[in-house]
């Protein structure tokens, strides 16, 4: 029993150990928060009124790669605001939001911003597999 009871504390003790260890800085919770917000307003208002290619068909892949490179050049004025490179907003985001506590408490902190985040689209920006809200 005694052996068994400490197992369990060290096991807990790990977990709460590395929870600490993933915890995002606020400094990286505010540039990554205020990057999904700016990126989701932009992409909102990209593809608003949808893409005008006529009877509901598909872009063609000339236009998806010319649409493709204009996001990314979009994408990358609105990180370098916040000193991020896309492939750094990439990589990391998952792991900043994924600090579910530090997100809400610095929306929290904010009401204006948090009107904003709350205010994207979830259809595009879901929690499920991707990055979460605002791309």
């Amino acid at each position: 029993m005694n052996v068994r009871s400490q197992a369990i504390v060290i096991v807990l003790g790990g977990l709460l150990f590395s929870g600490i260890a993933v915890a995002a800085e606020p400094a990286d919770v505010e540039k990554f928060v205020n990057s999904r917000i700016e990126i989701g307003e932009m992409m909102t208002s990209y593809f608003q009124g949808g893409a005008g290619y006529g009877g509901g068909q598909r872009p063609s892949p000339e236009q998806m790669n010319k649409m493709r490179d204009d996001l990314n050049t979009k994408l990358t004025a609105v990180l370098a605001k916040h000193d991020l490179t896309l492939d750094e907003y990439r990589k990391r985001s998952p792991e900043v939001f994924a600090d579910d506590a530090a997100v809400k408490q610095y929306l929290s902190e904010h009401p204006d911003l948090k009107q904003r985040y709350d205010a994207l689209p979830l259809d595009r920006m879901g929690r499920g597999g991707s990055a979460g809200r605002g791309y």
